[in-house]
């Protein structure tokens, strides 16, 4: 079993030479490299305000389009509805006189219909 002293100094001694290598082979001073890593934490920061700025910009536009949508589906919607009962006010008429009309060929081919059994029973 490990002992936990004995796991502990080499985890410090790891780290420690870790710390060290690090120092020894970074091509920057200590100086260049807090100037390097606040600069580009600065440039991160930059990118994320940007990036939140964009998404505050595509969710308003989304918002925009969502609500345009809506209004033109309803403009669309009663267009729609209105030319229905446009079509509708102008074939009722005709639609009566196609049912007259139906009724009166009815009418007739039962008259053709009496006049036939009449002959027939005329000539037998």
């Amino acid at each position: 079993m490990i002992n936990a002293k004995s796991l502990f100094i080499g985890v410090v001694t790891g780290s420690v030479i870790g710390a060290a290598t690090t120092l020894l082979t970074t091509p920057k001073s200590g100086k260049e490299l807090r100037t390097d890593v606040k600069h580009r934490s600065n440039e991160v920061v930059q990118s994320i305000n940007h990036l939140r700025e964009e998404g505050f910009d595509l969710k308003d536009q989304i918002a925009k389009t969502s609500k345009e949508g809506a209004a033109l589906i309803r403009d669309l919607s009663a267009d729609v509805k209105q030319s229905v009962e446009s079509w509708k006010k102008t074939v009722e008429p005709h639609q009566k006189n196609i049912q007259k009309y139906l009724t009166q060929i009815e009418e007739s081919l039962k008259e053709l219909e009496d006049k036939t059994q009449q002959n027939d029973q005329s000539t037998s």
